[in-house]
């Protein structure tokens, strides 16, 4: 009797290659499609955004010159004005952002968090859902790509939609993860395909740029996770058909919340990004129109646009600042909507990522991206970026010069205390100006709550307005206990940078441990030599103690904040006490996008010269 063998299922597909040039990012721009879903009067709410800026910003540095220059400006002065303008400048920017999001949602004009229609039946094209993967732990990714494959099969997608693992791991995390295919590629309702490169070449970029070389001519979109990405069978689909019905978008970005959060700090994180995320995304959203960003993940991309837009060029030098471009996506949607290809960000639900568990583990991939963020500094003067793009890149590049500057702004003020005879902090910093500073650092949380509690269902999904209550004092004292924690880690990540130190690019860890204090102590000795020193500052004058406390006992408190909130214990008790309640996930309302086009194939669209 003989045995019919059961065909072993392939790991990957037919390839279908698709060529994807290097771009030239200096020469002669390339020529552009005619976008056709810009929003209207981009432009004025783009001028309105910087004049307010503007005029925040310029009111205040007014106020702190005329204070100083009273018996003249000294060099000590002209400096901390050189800090203090374009430092305002930038909380006024989150502000005024800030300000417009809330008042969008509060009317009502924006929705909020949407849910995605998910017609699987207007799809005519293929997709596929990427997941890069580097040395991550092997069942928790494949069981959430099990879950990704059996949800898009329950929406629909099952015949236009495959699912890719894409590892860079080593040879041992190869094999577990091979096993672990085999394991689900029987069983899943979906197409899984699964392939491992020897060499981690150009890390993500070079990954992806891998598959589209090979596999992309089969696919009209690609939709790119991380390894700690969710999402939902009805937002992929839902996407997959929004690239459907409008040919011009090259990219559909989310704003990802975050899930599986165990820890304290993970707990107080997404509580942060529920409460005050939505009003800084839609604020965000008003003013990106068609030049949005690309963050990396959870976001569905043209094939086609990405392989003729994006081939990324090495800069030129070395590591840290020359070499293969770490912070790859601010760069690829810039890229894309210089050829014409439209980049919009949608706000919608069933889209989700992991947040570090720790404060440890969040300035280790802080430094990564600073790296990759400070590149683009050199990519500013790149021809034929849309100006709205190069202030994309502007902005996440000096995100990372704000904490120095933070920092180098407290000493000049601390040095002009103490050269002045009479006076103190307080006597530089005007009344007025320390007013608008709060509110501008404050204002935003505070339009958070009153979003949170405007309405009844919102209100009871972050367990009522007790529970609201009580958390927003909580997460506001914990932030600014956190706040000089970050700026002194961003600094020494910059001097690091400036020395040649490169970030490098090591797995990043998502298991939840508590961390001691003795074992955090020896990293935290400029933290805690900066908090004394600052405390000195009571024999030289004591009011300007009193205001530097927050940052002081943040910094002497360091250790035991790291410590403490890294406990998956402390988490669950926090939770229990009704802290940090968030929204289960759940969305009721369809998302409204600006201008639909017709159904037109792109062969048909015009081309202009850029």
């Amino acid at each position: 009797m003989s045995v019919t063998p059961v065909p072993s299922l392939p790991m990957l597909p037919a390839e279908a290659l698709m060529a994807m040039p290097v771009q030239n990012l200096y020469g002669n721009p390339p020529g552009a499609r005619e976008v056709l879903t810009s929003p209207h009067g981009m432009l004025v709410k783009r001028l309105l955004l910087l004049a307010l800026t503007a005029v925040i910003g310029l009111a205040a540095s007014s106020t702190v010159r005329m204070e100083l220059s009273r018996d003249g400006l000294d060099w000590v002065e002209v400096v901390l004005l050189l800090f203090f303008v374009p430092l305002f400048c930038w909380i006024a920017f989150g502000f005024v952002t800030s300000t417009i999001g809330f008042l969008k949602l509060i009317t009502g004009e924006h929705p909020g968090f949407t849910a995605l229609p998910s017609p699987a039946s207007s799809l005519r094209h293929r997709t596929a859902v990427l997941m890069p993967v580097y040395n991550e732990g092997v069942e928790e990714v494949f069981a959430r790509a099990r879950a990704m494959a059996h949800s898009i099969a329950a929406s629909g997608g099952a015949p236009w939609i495959d699912f890719f693992i894409l590892s860079d791991s080593n040879p041992f995390h190869g094999k577990r993860e091979e096993a672990a295919w085999r394991e689900l590629a029987e069983e899943a309702p979906i197409k899984v395909y699964y392939r491992r490169r020897e060499q981690n070449t150009a890390r993500k970029p070079g990954n992806i740029a891998e598959w589209v070389r090979r596999f992309g001519a089969s696919y009209e979109c690609m939709l790119i996770l991380d390894a700690d990405s969710m999402m939902s069978g009805d937002t992929i689909v839902g996407m997959a058909s929004i690239m459907e019905e409008r040919p011009s978008i090259g990219l559909l970005q989310t704003v990802p919340m975050i899930t599986n959060a165990r820890t304290l700090f993970q707990r107080w994180m997404q509580f942060a990004s529920e409460a005050y995320g939505p009003i800084a995304s839609a604020g965000l959203l008003w003013w990106s129109g068609a030049e949005s960003n690309f963050w990396g993940h959870n976001a569905i991309v043209r094939t086609r646009a990405f392989a003729e837009s994006c081939g990324l060029p090495e800069l030129p030098g070395k590591a840290p600042f020359g070499g293969h471009i770490l912070s790859h996506d601010m760069l690829e949607s810039a890229l894309l909507r210089r050829r014409g290809w439209a980049v919009h960000m949608v706000m919608i639900g069933g889209s989700y990522e992991e947040f570090p568990p720790t404060i440890v583990d969040m300035a280790i991939r802080d430094r990564r991206w600073m790296q990759g963020n400070l590149q683009h500094l050199q990519l500013l003067g790149a021809s034929g970026l849309h100006w709205a793009s190069r202030l994309h890149l502007l902005i996440g590049a000096s995100a990372y010069l704000t904490s120095p500057g933070w920092l180098l702004l407290i000493l000049t003020m601390i040095g002009q205390v103490a050269t002045r005879d009479t006076g103190g902090f307080v006597t530089l910093a005007p009344p007025s100006v320390l007013i608008l500073t709060l509110v501008l650092l404050f204002g935003p949380k505070a339009m958070g709550t009153i979003w949170m509690l405007a309405d009844r269902d919102r209100r009871r999904s972050f367990g009522g307005a007790s529970a609201i209550l009580r958390t927003v004092p909580l997460e506001i004292a914990l932030g600014m206990l956190l706040a000089p924690i970050t700026m002194v880690t961003q600094t020494k990540a910059l001097l690091g940078l400036l020395l040649g130190i490169s970030a490098g690019w090591n797995t990043q860890s998502r298991d939840a441990r508590r961390i001691p204090v003795r074992e955090i102590l020896p990293d935290l000795r400029e933290h805690l030599l900066l908090g004394a020193a600052l405390a000195a500052t009571a024999w030289l004058d004591p009011m300007t103690a009193l205001w530097l406390s927050p940052i002081i006992v943040g910094l002497i408190a360091s250790p035991w904040l790291i410590s403490t909130s890294s406990s998956e214990a402390l988490g669950d008790r926090a939770a229990a006490a009704k802290f940090f309640r968030v929204p289960e996930p759940g969305i009721t309302e369809t998302p409204r996008l600006p201008n639909p086009e017709p159904l037109t194939p792109l062969k048909d669209q015009a081309v202009v010269e850029a």
